[in-house]
């Protein structure tokens, strides 16, 4: 065969052999940007699914998937369906973090993390090294500033120059009948996660007007005590003239709290408790942990589950579809990664039809919107302040009740 003929011939092959391949991978030709085909994008989560002390967020894989498959329900984004992988189990390890956010870099090849939800996160820097949009509950500094990172409800601990949420110190006065005269006593876990809250939470509460008699992040966070008097002694004794404080507030997770306040409670204290982690249903379960729970109020940075609004009844709608039909009980965790997929789709169906690193933080860059189930949304304010938004609700004979209701105060300075 003359030479001519055989570079056509070799050229018709190459042809034959590239439509076969596309053919055979369902249409999707190739693509320069990582995780994103002709028709789907690949999202991974990372959650801590097991825990030392037993607390788990594993639901956040849930709620995540629920918004994901309604999204590909309604024809996905820009044409292209997502592809979401599940959340890697971290352990609550920074090490496995790390290693889970190498993997879904690396080995899975995903255009971005949603959801991220841990109390550490030493795959931050490789995240944003790599350019990979991040998304998850912003309750880390890493959320506040790193050009690839989000917070779903913004920046919860934020750097100097930030501001603070005063949702909880606002909250906590309401259920007091106001904040002067009042003293109040934070504690928290040591680590990075506790040690931020005390920080954030002890200024935030000063400028409310309170009086805070105690704050420490003292507790082991790799060891549960066995024994809590030690800790409440000193809490009962830090009001004003050795007196109980007026409230307790817990940065911790569900055991350290059932352990904390079932000792509170057991010396006598009649004051006010209030955590962040502990509106679940599924700990309502046991005697003794409803017992300990009764009467705390927790602080949420959405709309309460209580709400009639059209977003919550979708919520509910897509849940319960992702869990097969059935009505299981609804928690935070839920929430976490439903609201983390919603902004990751939000700004990714707003960087159009050619997505690409660059195009989505173009979109980031200007994104807002309003309404949703964590208030009013904006970014980039959301990479140095949280969107203000939140409620409280109380545990009472064994069902919750919308305490305070969900509102947006006016953020402060952090410093």
């Amino acid at each position: 065969m003359p030479r001519p003929l055989r570079v056509i011939a070799a050229s018709f092959a190459l042809l034959l052999v590239t439509a076969c391949n596309s053919a055979s991978s369902g249409g999707s030709t190739p693509s320069s940007v990582r995780g994103v085909t002709a028709d789907t994008i690949k999202v991974g989560g990372i959650v801590s699914m097991t825990t030392a002390s037993g607390y788990s967020k594993k639901d956040t894989d849930l709620g995540a998937r629920a918004r994901y498959d309604r999204a590909n329900a309604e024809g996905g984004i820009n044409g292209r369906r997502i592809d979401y992988l599940g959340a890697e189990d971290d352990g609550q390890d920074p090490a496995r973090n790390l290693a889970a956010a190498r993997k879904l870099v690396q080995q899975d090849k995903v255009f971005a993390v949603s959801p991220m939800s841990s109390v550490t996160f030493a795959g931050a820097d490789f995240l944003d090294a790599q350019k990979v949009p991040t998304v998850g509950w912003g309750t880390l500094p890493s959320f506040c500033g790193p050009a690839h990172l989000y917070g779903f409800n913004g920046c919860l601990v934020p750097t100097p120059g930030g501001t603070l949420n005063q949702t909880w110190p606002e909250g906590l006065a309401a259920v007091l009948g106001g904040s002067r005269g009042k003293s109040v006593a934070l504690i928290a876990g040591d680590n990075d996660a506790g040690k931020f809250g005390i920080r954030t939470f002890t200024q935030g509460f000063k400028a409310a007007g309170f009086q805070v008699a105690y704050a420490k992040a003292v507790v082991p966070a790799t060891s549960m005590p066995s024994d809590w008097s030690a800790y409440t002694k000193e809490i009962l004794r830090s009001g004003p003239g050795g007196a109980a404080p007026d409230a307790v507030v817990s940065v911790m997770q569900t055991p350290y709290n059932i352990g904390l306040f079932t000792a509170l409670k057991r010396s006598g204290y009649k004051g006010v408790i209030s955590d962040p982690t502990d509106y679940d249903p599924g700990l309502l379960a046991k005697d003794a942990t409803k017992q300990a729970l009764d009467g705390v109020h927790v602080l949420l940075q959405f709309q309460p589950f209580e709400s009639d609004s059209p977003a919550m009844g979708q919520f509910k709608a897509d849940i319960r579809k992702a869990a097969g039909g059935k009505d299981v009980p609804l928690n935070m965790h839920m929430m976490t990664g439903y609201m983390s997929a919603d902004l990751f789709l939000s700004v990714a169906a707003k960087a159009g039809k050619d997505l690409t690193v660059e195009s989505f933080q173009k979109a980031a860059s200007g994104f807002s919107d309003t309404g949703t189930l964590v208030g009013d949304r904006a970014l980039p304010k959301g990479q140095k302040e949280s969107f203000g938004c939140g409620a409280l609700v109380r545990l009472k004979n064994g069902r919750y009740e919308v305490a305070v209701p969900f509102k947006c105060y006016p953020p402060i300075p952090f410093g």
